[in-house]
């Protein structure tokens, strides 16, 4: 997960957010939420971030949403990672979502 983080800070992702899943949900141990700026930089720092997981950890990364670039979820298996537009991640508000796993 620290690689990611790294990954995501470098690519000058906003507002990060993690969120530790383990044992109360089976889609992965965390979830990282981030921002970018607007649909070219989610793309990029999906793209970037996808290429380092596989130099890193040699496999492939499933993802969803790089196209449109208003919401890229990345699942590497253990972390999901989500990277939205900042409208869009308002309109969904996963964090409160998740929030009360959290506490």
């Amino acid at each position: 997960m620290d690689r990611i983080l790294i990954s995501l800070k470098k690519d000058k992702a906003e507002d990060i957010v993690q969120i530790d899943l383990r044992g109360k949900s089976s889609i992965g141990d965390y979830m990282i939420i981030a921002s970018g700026r607007s649909s070219r930089q989610v793309t990029a720092i999906s793209e970037k971030l996808v290429d380092n997981i596989k130099k890193d950890f040699g496999r492939p990364s499933r993802v969803e949403g790089k196209n449109a670039g208003d919401w890229v979820l990345i699942d590497t298996g253990d972390v999901i990672v989500h990277v939205f537009r900042p409208e869009v991640r308002e309109f969904y508000q996963l964090e409160k979502m998740w929030q009360p796993l959290t506490k």
